[in-house]
């Protein structure tokens, strides 16, 4: 993308999801750009909905992205995103329902407190994150395409990733570890900003539960763009290290940034798996 206004948002993708520079180069240039807008896009969406630490400011941003999404195919955007987006017939082809339900679950779960279990957890995640994942398959694949596998795994890799936050939104009104899971090893709070024994096992017990839900994801076959085929391998190898290590907290932060040859192959077998589908 050579458009500078456009680039930076791309570049704010990347800088949360840095695996995703490797992916680039597996994704056929003629549609690379409208499929990186589009990924792009739902890092914006994501970011309205966690990154705004007030209700009110973050529901004012949600709202005027509402706007702007259900008039996009009639005006083509004002947004640089929206605009690359809607330059395509293949945006305009997708039902306007699909392109907002993203925003509206966003909106509805600002005020969602911490889930009580860990498929409350799943639950409560999957109303974003599946329907940007039911968007991104429709755009990639087509409106009839399954998205099961890739809802799963948008919600999954989401968890990964804010477990990594933990000390940050500690005071948050979402934590990122279920009730049941701190009530068991008997963790307030305020103990999740430092690193103890308790914190190392409730980390490693989501870990695994991530881990299996991944690999489970993964296997069933369904389709994944390349970006999201690399987001779950790279999530799912995250998790388990961090499971494993010795301080998970650490390895969690040391593997979400790495890049090397096996995101190269993890690339190209996510690249591998989105070509069977078209």
């Amino acid at each position: 993308m050579s458009d500078g206004a456009t680039q930076s948002f791309v570049e704010k993708w990347l800088a949360v999801q840095p695996q995703q520079r490797v992916a680039l180069g597996f994704v056929d240039a003629p549609v690379r750009d409208e499929r990186v807008a589009l990924a792009a896009l739902e890092q914006e969406l994501v970011a309205s909905a966690y990154g705004i630490r007030e209700p009110q400011v973050a529901a004012a941003k949600l709202q005027w992205w509402a706007e702007e999404l259900s008039g996009a195919a009639a005006s083509g955007g004002r947004h640089p995103l929206t605009q690359v987006l809607f330059a395509s017939e293949r945006a305009r082809a997708i039902p306007t329902n699909l392109w907002l339900a993203p925003v509206l679950a966003a909106m509805a779960q600002l005020e969602q407190g911490t889930a009580s279990d860990f498929d409350a957890q799943v639950a409560a995640a999957r109303g974003l994150h599946g329907a940007l994942a039911a968007l991104e398959n429709a755009w990639w694949f087509g409106q009839a395409a399954p998205m099961e596998s890739a809802a799963r795994i948008a919600t999954l890799s989401h968890l990964v990733f804010a477990l990594s936050r933990l000390e940050l939104d500690a005071e948050r009104e979402r934590l990122p570890l279920p009730m049941a899971r701190l009530a068991r090893h008997g963790l307030s709070r305020s103990q999740l900003k430092a690193d103890s024994p308790a914190r190392r096992e409730v980390l490693r017990e989501q870990l695994r539960a991530l881990a299996t839900g991944l690999r489970e994801a993964l296997a069933q076959g369904e389709p994944l763009s390349t970006f999201r085929g690399l987001e779950g391998r790279t999530a799912l190898a995250t998790a388990t290290a961090a499971a494993r290590a010795k301080e998970p907290f650490v390895e969690l932060h040391r593997r979400q940034w790495r890049t090397g040859p096996a995101t190269a192959l993890r690339a190209w077998l996510a690249a591998r798996h989105a070509g069977r589908f078209g």
